[in-house]
C-alpha cells in the first residue's frame, strides 16, 4: 500500500521514556479521514493514547451526604420549586436533551439467546417470566397482530402449540416488529387504557410537566442516521395528539453522533486496525455528544437517558427532582454571575472576598490548597476563573449495588480538587483505598442532569474546552472474529464536563427506573 504521508508525534510512556508515534497515512485513509472531518494529528494522538493509556484519577473521597451531596429539607425544596416555576414564567429558554442513539439489542440479549439455543421451550427463569406475564407488556397488542400476519397464529395459540421461538422471532426480527433492531426510544414501555406509549413519548409528557416556558415545550433528541426518519415518523404521528393534551406546543429537533468524534481501532500491538485494507473507525461513546449539547441554544438544558422514563401515576416525583435540582441551578447560577459582576466593578472587600471563597469552597465544593496561599489579587483572578464555568446539578440516588458511576471528590489537573462523576475504569482499583472508596461509596449515578451553559452575559460557553481529554478509557472488542481495541472519549457526565461547576443533590430511588431488559418493563414502576 503506498503512503504518502507520515507524521510523528514524540511522548513519554507511563515510564517516563520517550518514544515516537507514526501514523502513515495512504491516499485512501486521506480521503477517509477527510470525510470523516478527522486529522491525522488527531490518530496519531490516539494512538499516542493507547500505547501510555488513560490515567486514573486521585480520589480526594467518596461524595456524601453533608460532603458534597446535598439533602433538602421540605422547606428547601418548596422554595426552589418556587424558583423555578418563577424562571421558566420568565420565558427563558428550556431544553429536554435526550440521548437515544443506538439500537436495544442489548435489551434483548436473553432473547436472542433463546432463538438461537438448542431447546424450543422456555428454561431459563428470564424466559419463563417473558412468556409468563407476555401480556402485561405493552407492545403486546403489536406483537399478537404480527404473529398472526406472519404465521396465521396469535400468541396464545402458537404458545399453545409450543412454537415459542415463532413469538419471538415475530419480536425481534426485521420481517416482524424488529425490536432488536429499534432504539430504545421507539419500543413500547407502558400502557393507558388501551393505548401505548414508547420512551420518547414518555419523555414528551415529562417535558411538558417541567420544561415549558411560554407554552413551548423544546425537546431534542441524539439519534442514529438509521433510526432519524422512523422518530420523525413517530413525532409526526403523536406530536399533535400531546399538544392538546397538555395544552402547549412542541419544538422537536434531532441530531446525529458527528463523525468526527470517531476514534480509531488498534490492534493488540496498537497499530492501525485495517479491514480490506481500511483504517477502522469506532464511535467515541457518548460522550461524543459533548458536541450535540454544545450546539444547543439555550439558558437550561435537562439531561436524562431514553429508559428513565415511568408511567403517569408516578410522574409526580420525577417532576418534583427534577423541578428541585433546576431550581437549585438558577440559584446558585444566580449567585456566580453576581460575584463576577462584583468582580469586575472593582468593589471587592475582605469581606466579599471572603464571600465568595466560602461560596466556591461550600456551595460548589471547589476546593484548593494553593489558593489558601494566593494573595488578594491572585485569589480574586482565581474566584472569577473558577465561577465563570458552566454549571450543572446533578441528581444522585442511595447506591442499590447498581453498576455504573458514583459521585467523587476528586483531584483536577490544575491542583483543585471538585465534585466529579466517575466510573470504576477511571478509578485504580490496584489501590486498595480508592477501591474502598468505589465500592462503600453510598451514592449511584442515574443521569439526572440540570445544566447552565452560558455566562453571565448571556454567551455560550464552549463546551468542548471544558473538557478533560485524560479521562477517556480503552476497551477489548472484536470484529468478524478479529480482537481490537478501542478509545471511548471522556464520557459526557464524567470527563466531559470535568472542568463545570458541580452540585450533587439526593433524589429518591423511585426516580431511577432504567430498562436494561425486556423483563425490566414488568417490574411494578413501569406496569
Amino acid at each position: 500500500m503506498p503512503f504518502i504521508e507520515i507524521i510523528s508525534i514524540f511522548a513519554f510512556n507511563k515510564k517516563k521514556q520517550l518514544y515516537k508515534t507514526t501514523v502513515m497515512i495512504s491516499k485512501a485513509d486521506q480521503l477517509l479521514l477527510s470525510k470523516k472531518g478527522i486529522s491525522a494529528e488527531q490518530v496519531a494522538e490516539q494512538l499516542k493514547t493507547f500505547k501510555t493509556g488513560f490515567p486514573f484519577l486521585e480520589l480526594e473521597d467518596a461524595a456524601t451526604i453533608g460532603k458534597g451531596v446535598l439533602n433538602p429539607g421540605e422547606k428547601e425544596i418548596g422554595e426552589y420549586l418556587a424558583l423555578w416555576d418563577s424562571y421558566c414564567a420568565a420565558g427563558k429558554a428550556i431544553l429536554k436533551f435526550v440521548p437515544a442513539s443506538g439500537a436495544a439489542s442489548r435489551m434483548f440479549k436473553d432473547l436472542f439467546s433463546f432463538l438461537s439455543a438448542d431447546y424450543d421451550v422456555p428454561t431459563t427463569d428470564f424466559e419463563k417470566n417473558f412468556f409468563a406475564n407476555i401480556e402485561k407488556f405493552a407492545f403486546y397488542g403489536d406483537l399478537d397482530a404480527t404473529c398472526v400476519k406472519n404465521n396465521s397464529k396469535g400468541i396464545k395459540e402458537l404458545i399453545a402449540a409450543g412454537d415459542y421461538k415463532a413469538v419471538v422471532f415475530n419480536l425481534l426480527d426485521f420481517t416482524g416488529m424488529n425490536y432488536g433492531s429499534l432504539p430504545k426510544g421507539l419500543l413500547k414501555f407502558h400502557t393507558y387504557d388501551g393505548d401505548a406509549r414508547t420512551a420518547a413519548e414518555e419523555h414528551f409528557v415529562e417535558g411538558a410537566m417541567y420544561a415549558a416556558t411560554d407554552g413551548v415545550v423544546k425537546l431534542h433528541f441524539t439519534v442514529s442516521p438509521n433510526h432519524k426518519a422512523l422518530f420523525e415518523e413517530l413525532v409526526a404521528e403523536r406530536k399533535a395528539y400531546y399538544e392538546q393534551l397538555f395544552n402547549v406546543k412542541y419544538d422537536i429537533s434531532f441530531s446525529e453522533q458527528k463523525q468526527c468524534t470517531d476514534t480509531i481501532a488498534v490492534d493488540a500491538d496498537n497499530a492501525p486496525f485495517r479491514e480490506n485494507g481500511s483504517l477502522v473507525f469506532r464511535p467515541g461513546g457518548h460522550g461524543a455528544l459533548i458536541e450535540n449539547l454544545n450546539d444547543i441554544d439555550a439558558d437550561v438544558i435537562f439531561i436524562k437517558n431514553i429508559d428513565n422514563v415511568v408511567p403517569d401515576r408516578l410522574k409526580p416525583d420525577t417532576v418534583t427532582y427534577k423541578k428541585l435540582l433546576a431550581g437549585i441551578l438558577v440559584e446558585r447560577q444566580k449567585r456566580a454571575h453576581e460575584y463576577i459582576r462584583l468582580i469586575d466593578g472593582g468593589n471587592c472587600g475582605k469581606e466579599q472576598i471572603e464571600e465568595m471563597a466560602a461560596f466556591l469552597e461550600n456551595d460548589l465544593q471547589c476546593h484548593s490548597k494553593e489558593a489558601d496561599a494566593m494573595n488578594d489579587e491572585e485569589l480574586v483572578a482565581y474566584l472569577r476563573a473558577k465561577f465563570n464555568r458552566p454549571m450543572r446539578v446533578c441528581g444522585m440516588v442511595k447506591n442499590v449495588g447498581e453498576p455504573g458511576g458514583g459521585p467523587f471528590l476528586a483531584y483536577n489537573q490544575d491542583g483543585t480538587v471538585s465534585l466529579q462523576i466517575l466510573e470504576s475504569s477511571q478509578i485504580d482499583m490496584n489501590n486498595g483505598r480508592a477501591k474502598s472508596l468505589f465500592e462503600n461509596g453510598t451514592h449511584f449515578n442515574p443521569v439526572d442532569l440540570v445544566c447552565a451553559v452560558k455566562d453571565y452575559k448571556g454567551e455560550k460557553f464552549n463546551l468542548p474546552e471544558y473538557v478533560d481529554k485524560n479521562t477517556g478509557f480503552i476497551s477489548h472488542k472484536s470484529k468478524n472474529g478479529r480482537e481490537l481495541k478501542a478509545m471511548e472519549l471522556p464520557g459526557l457526565w464524567n470527563g466531559a464536563m470535568s472542568d463545570w461547576n458541580t452540585i450533587f443533590v439526593e433524589v429518591p430511588l423511585v426516580t431511577f427506573n432504567p430498562v436494561k431488559t425486556v423483563n425490566d418493563l414488568l417490574r411494578e414502576v413501569h406496569q
